[in-house]
């Protein structure tokens, strides 16, 4: 029977979504927090160049494989939701087994793809050459984890997706202890260099992961997961996938036209491969927190849309525009005026420090550009239109960002043309959401 608390579609909307998001946005930024670890330890401890390889075409490379199935787990959280709106116990308890089951099918062949292909996928995106060797060593161990680190964004998303966002921000907040504790172990005491902060990130991810399954082994709810119902039901995968592909895909394209934009600051040298790290590090605090948004968003809206409440879908997305919105200005706030005084604990690296701040001045001051992107993708995903978007998001995000590498920045090779690739596509995507979205509305009828 569905727990009333976690319940989305009653009582005040408002309220409900404000207690729902923070702790998936303070498990978000907890999570960045254990990325910013590894930067910090890594770029104080093991130098430029670890920094280099750990932050540079490692990110990206990690970013396309572990993150398209990341993002395909995201299918079956809008399936137990819309399944949880319903109030249809058996076949929850069938997807959440579904979901697991595949999840470990995809983890330990994404395990031997990745240990085979790290040294190939960094050879293609032309990474300098004295960056190689750790970078391989790093992505070989992160690997390794592979499986734990999808699982427990599998289970993570069935508790979120059943509205329960307390228990993944626990979660995350004791990986981050470990990891941010096992870094200055491993790296700062025992000289490992980017092994150790491998070791520090997978060791963390088992442990979020056993918590979470834990959990979900001892509910008594239909959420449960059990042994013998950890299998595939062909419908309920079907399901799933008509909405993670997707956004799988999404997810891929994005990590695509990121990596063509990383080969073109590849050719830049160094330091600024090192500089776009550390800028990933620092405003990744805020893209954890939009992160945090859309699946706040997505949840929300699958609930009431299986419940077949569209009227607070609607007042979910307007209220979450504004909050979103407010949320995004304090980051931007915080960034500008902060920034140039916690670089410095990164790296002592003058060069890569300017370089850093350059970029940020570039695109910071932009990022309110995106808050409509995330929210109405959110929704549309959550009432289960999945492709659309992605087609939107494909074409506004990452095929612009590619043609503007090829043509502007080919013309002028300056990191200025870089940064510019990033506010202009989310201003055109911008565009794009807000025609598709008035007709969504009129087709779903929400008022």
């Amino acid at each position: 029977m569905n727990n009333v608390k976690n319940d989305l579609t009653e009582g005040s909307i408002g309220k409900k979504l404000i207690i729902y998001f923070l702790p998936i946005a303070a498990g978000t930024l907890f999570q960045q927090l254990y990325n910013a670890a590894d930067a910090i330890v890594v770029g104080k401890f093991a130098g430029t160049v670890a920094l280099a390889a750990v932050g540079g075409s490692a990110a990206h490379i990690t970013n396309l494989l572990i993150g398209f199935f990341v993002a395909l787990s995201g299918g079956s959280a809008v399936v137990i939701a819309q399944l949880f709106g319903a109030k249809d116990d058996e076949s929850i308890h069938k997807a959440t087994g579904t979901a697991v089951a595949f999840c470990i099918i995809s983890g330990i062949a994404l395990t031997i793809f990745g240990l085979v292909f790290t040294p190939f996928f960094l050879r293609i995106l032309q990474s300098p050459e004295n960056t190689i060797p750790e970078a391989t060593t790093y992505l070989r161990i992160v690997f390794l984890g592979v499986t734990a680190q999808l699982l427990y964004n599998i289970e993570a998303g069935v508790l979120r997706a059943v509205g329960d966002s307390k228990s993944p921000f626990i979660y995350l907040f004791i990986c981050c202890m470990i990891n941010i504790f096992l870094d200055l172990l491993l790296v700062a005491v025992l000289k490992m260099g980017v092994a150790g902060a491998a070791i520090a990130t997978i060791a963390s991810q088992i442990m979020s992961a056993a918590l979470a399954t834990v959990k979900l082994m001892r509910s008594s709810e239909a959420y449960r997961i059990t042994i013998k119902g950890i299998c595939i039901d062909r419908y309920l995968l079907g399901r799933m996938l008509r909405i993670g592909i997707p956004a799988g895909l999404q997810s891929s394209m994005y990590a695509i036209s990121n990596m063509i934009i990383q080969v073109a600051v590849n050719l830049l040298g160094t330091a600024t491969v090192a500089a776009w790290s550390l800028t990933g590090k620092l405003d990744g605090f805020y893209w954890a927190c939009s992160n945090a948004a859309g699946i706040a968003v997505m949840n929300f809206a699958a609930q009431n849309y299986g419940a077949g409440h569209m009227d607070r879908v609607h007042s979910c997305e307007k209220l979450s525009l504004k909050m979103f919105m407010g949320v995004t200005l304090l980051f931007s706030a915080a960034l500008l005026g902060l920034g140039r005084f916690v670089l410095p604990v990164f790296t002592d690296d003058a060069e890569v420090l300017t370089q850093t701040w350059q970029m940020m001045l570039y695109m910071v001051p932009l990022y309110f550009t995106w808050t409509y992107i995330e929210i109405i993708s959110g929704v549309l995903r959550g009432i289960g239109d999945a492709i659309v978007p992605v087609i939107i998001i494909g074409v506004g995000v990452c095929l612009l960002r590619i043609v503007w590498i090829v043509t502007v920045y080919n013309a002028h090779p300056t990191m200025l043309n870089v940064c510019l690739a990033y506010p202009i596509s989310w201003i055109v995507t911008d565009i794009a959401f807000f025609f598709y979205y008035r007709r969504v509305k009129w087709l779903y009828h929400i008022k």
